[in-house]
């Protein structure tokens, strides 16, 4: 993955849009990471994948309520809170 500076970014703004269509490309600022270049295509795919998990947890959840399977709202604001996907 390549990787170039905010200031690269700036000036070749067109060779970044090439090599963002092949890989994600990552852009430093000051030598800490701040952003991730990625084609349309790319993004699209993981906008696709973030749908299909929301709806795979939607119906699970689902299924759950129906067999009883509950938390108190606490807990699970807290797993949430703690990025616990269980």
């Amino acid at each position: 993955m390549d990787t170039l500076t905010a200031n690269e970014a700036k000036t070749h703004f067109g060779d970044l849009l090439l090599k963002a269509q092949r890989a994600p490309v990552h852009i430093n600022k000051n030598g800490k990471p701040v952003a991730v270049v990625i084609s349309a295509e790319e993004y699209a795919s993981i906008e696709a994948l973030k749908l299909r998990l929301l709806q795979s947890r939607a119906m699970q959840a689902r299924a759950d309520i129906a067999a009883g399977n509950l938390v108190d709202g606490e807990s699970f604001f807290d797993q949430l809170q703690a990025g616990n996907s269980d």
